[in-house]
């Protein structure tokens, strides 16, 4: 069985056994596990710590209480010969410090009892005159003060609230990551509109930083398959039209008989077909990074344009000095030719083709006779989709041309622009860097 097997990972899981389980369970339950542990730890190894200086320095308080021991029993050595004031003192001191005594001899003989006795819960203070042991004093306590409980329960309410505090945290921490993990396995069953939503408390930090990217990466992807959904409904509608047009123009020559009419048309069709495969090809290229980039003659890029385009020579100008240019020769005869069918469908045709060279970059500007440009309109001009219309109000084209022009000067290290001549017109452009960084895709527009 292969180790990316599901039925691998269910019976590594079932090795596990309890604790790997509750190690493997989810991420909060660790995080408090780990806080439960830190706590103990630091407990142990503090009551450690203690227990060595213990034994390196006797401490202050244990110098103390054997200081009051000694002071105890010389009191008591005061009257210990005397049975009715040692009954008296030992009454009195077991009212005061609220304890059991008992009084031995020197031979642990029991001499006197105050209130039951004490078993292996007392502790011993000896009873010495001119540095001679008489006799020895048990004590215990008679029972759990009231200070004690008090103690013992604000301990307990102490541990308590640091526990549950540790539970909350470890859920804090861990409730962003368990709806970042559900918002991801959303996007993975194809919900492209979950997005992920975290406090404010998160935003500047590592979470916030997940959260951001996994929202950019699904509306990314979001975005990408609906503009496939398009072009491909687009595509299918722009195909199936000059499809028909060709039965039609079959039908009609095969009733008729075909003439040069016939073959004209059915050129055109076809050109047509052609050029909308081509920009579809230099879309996906771009898409995949798949550019072929090597030292072109910049006069003879624009040279086969402008034949491309049955255009005359003379329209091609280039300014500036140099010839060598770093590119896709495909993809720039193909930015190059949109901007030339751009002009000639939409605004009156080309009246001039120019190429500027400067240092670092090279740009195309081309100059038509159209109207000029719409009022407020010139970015959505490259974007995907925007259909122009003709004279006659009808939409032409998938609107590709001019976003795949931005597409391609932005893979070679350039921009594009529209702007109105003087005198009228408009200019169309991109420019390009002479030696362009590599590039591994381009972003689709």
């Amino acid at each position: 069985m292969r180790p990316d097997h599901p039925l691998h990972h269910q019976g590594h899981r079932r090795a596990l056994g309890p604790i790997g389980r509750f190690v493997r369970s989810r991420l909060h339950r660790r995080i408090f596990a780990w806080f439960a542990g830190g706590i103990v730890a630091t407990m142990v190894l503090m009551s450690f710590v203690f227990m060595v200086l213990g034994k390196l320095q006797e401490p202050v308080w244990q110098r103390s209480m054997d200081r009051g021991l000694v002071w105890v029993g010389d009191q008591f050595a005061r009257d210990w010969n005397d049975p009715v004031a040692r009954e008296a003192f030992a009454n009195q001191s077991a009212d005061q410090m609220e304890m059991n005594l008992e009084l031995l001899d020197r031979n642990g003989a029991s001499l006197l009892a105050v209130g039951p006795l004490c078993g292996h819960r007392a502790f011993e203070f000896p009873v010495a005159r001119n540095g001679t042991r008489i006799g020895t004093v048990r004590a215990c306590s008679r029972s759990l003060s009231p200070q004690a409980w008090r103690f013992g329960l604000g301990l307990a309410i102490a541990v308590g609230i640091l526990w549950l505090a540790s539970g909350k945290v470890a859920r804090r921490l861990a409730r962003p990551l368990d709806n970042l993990t559900q918002v991801v396995k959303r996007i993975g069953t194809g919900e492209l509109s979950a997005r992920a939503e975290l406090a404010s408390c998160h935003e500047p930090d590592e979470l916030g930083v997940v959260a951001d990217a996994v929202n950019d990466m699904a509306a990314r992807i979001e975005k990408q398959l609906a503009d496939q959904r398009e072009l491909l409904a687009a595509v299918s509608h722009e195909l199936r039209t000059p499809l028909a047009r060709m039965r039609i123009i079959s039908e009609i020559a095969r009733d008729t008989g075909p003439t040069t009419k016939t073959y004209d048309d059915l050129d055109r069709e076809v050109e047509e077909m052609d050029a909308l495969v081509g920009q579809l090809l230099a879309s996906s290229r771009l898409d995949f990074g798949v550019l072929t980039m090597r030292e072109l003659s910049l006069r003879d890029v624009v040279t086969r344009a402008a034949e491309r385009a049955s255009l005359a020579i003379d329209v091609a100008q280039v300014e500036g000095e140099g010839d060598r240019l770093t590119g896709d020769p495909t993809l720039l005869q193909r930015a190059i030719a949109n901007l030339l069918d751009n002009a000639k469908k939409h605004a009156g045709g080309v009246e001039m083709l120019r190429v500027v060279i400067r240092d670092e970059k090279v740009s195309f500007d081309v100059l038509d006779r159209g109207p000029g440009l719409p009022e407020g309109g010139e970015a959505a001009l490259f974007q995907k989709f925007q259909r122009k219309t003709d004279d006659h109000g009808t939409s032409e084209g998938l609107g590709l041309g001019l976003a795949l022009v931005k597409r391609i000067a932005q893979a070679h290290g350039g921009t594009v622009w529209a702007r109105q001549r003087d005198g009228g017109g408009a200019v169309f452009g991109f420019d390009v860097a002479v030696k362009p960084a590599p590039v591994v895709a381009a972003t689709a527009v």
